[in-house]
């Protein structure tokens, strides 16, 4: 996929410098007055026949069209996904297919979630527990009213010091058994917390919006997480393509990153499509003598497949 028509500018802008040094001496040459003519020459100086020559090819070369920078290329997904479990578990359901289109956070698989379900109902129903606060906030309440009459019972001695002191004590006793009673809802609040994360790691949710373009296991199979060779699904997002070509090293400084291209997929396909420059690689292959260009190509209602080979034509 190495480009082609690569010269920069104009065809043959290797005698842009020299035409322009050449109109340059001719007004110059004009301005000191005009030269002196020879015989079979007419209208010419010797001095400026050459020139002439050389102006008159200029026009010519900058007459000429420029030739745009064109490429072999191929498109492919933006972006492409392996689906795997985060745990280890039996496949419940799969509901999507090869070729079904997803959204991000759409469910595409369900695994046994059984004791994960029963143990998350359990951590949700001890975070809210109410018996156990009330009672210590009665208790407290009790208290605080059996040391206040104590105090002012004692101011009129009607009891002991050490009765007072007593129910001062079963005051403190029962706040700290409310605090303890708080401690422990907070703990069975994150105790569910964490019985709700595992049990959602029993579903798996799509991360891209995308199609469906692989699917290797089944329900009833095991998911197992550390098997990297086999994923449940593979998704890849084609509403927006990657347009991949090779470029040869004269062309590296013709292109750079957010310029307007053409593509143009071969047929059936066809049509003539704007694209936009993405990532210009700084590192030349030595042994090509190439460099990749990567393109970003809008492709609404997925109307150009992945994978199709085409041609780019840089503006």
């Amino acid at each position: 996929m190495v480009g082609r028509n690569a010269a920069p500018g104009r065809a043959g802008s290797g005698g842009a410098p020299q035409c322009t040094g050449a109109l340059s001496h001719a007004r110059g040459r004009e301005a000191h007055g005009p030269a002196p003519r020879v015989r079979g020459v007419s209208g010419m100086s010797a001095a400026r026949f050459p020139e002439a020559r050389l102006l008159a090819a200029c026009a010519i070369l900058l007459a000429t069209p420029a030739l745009a920078l064109e490429a072999d290329c191929v498109t492919e997904p933006s972006r492409t996904v392996e689906v795997r479990a985060a745990v280890e578990g039996l496949i419940a359901a799969i509901p999507v297919d090869r070729g079904d289109t997803v959204k991000s956070g759409q469910v595409l698989v369900q695994l046994e979630a059984g004791r994960e379900q029963a143990s998350a109902d359990l951590a949700q129903f001890r975070a809210t527990m109410q018996g156990a606060l009330r009672s210590a906030e009665s208790r407290l309440a009790y208290a605080e009213l059996k040391a206040s009459r104590s105090s002012q019972m004692h101011e009129e001695r009607f009891v002991s010091a050490e009765n007072r002191d007593e129910a001062q004590t079963e005051k403190k006793l029962a706040e700290a058994q409310l605090l303890e009673v708080q401690d422990n809802q907070r703990v069975a609040e994150l105790e569910n917390r964490r019985a709700q994360a595992e049990l959602r790691l029993r579903t798996v949710r799509s991360p891209i919006n995308g199609v469906v373009v692989e699917r290797s296991m089944n329900p009833g199979e095991l998911a197992d997480n550390r098997d990297a060779r086999r994923p449940i699904l593979k998704l890849a997002n084609v509403s927006v393509l990657h347009v991949e070509a090779l470029l040869p090293l004269d062309a590296h400084r013709q292109v750079r990153k957010g310029q307007s291209a053409i593509v143009i997929p071969e047929n059936p396909i066809g049509g003539r499509h704007p694209a936009t420059v993405k990532v210009v690689d700084p590192v030349i292959d030595a042994a090509s003598g190439t460099f990749g260009v990567r393109l970003e190509l809008p492709n609404p209602g997925q109307a150009i497949p992945a994978g199709v080979k085409c041609r780019v034509v840089f503006q």
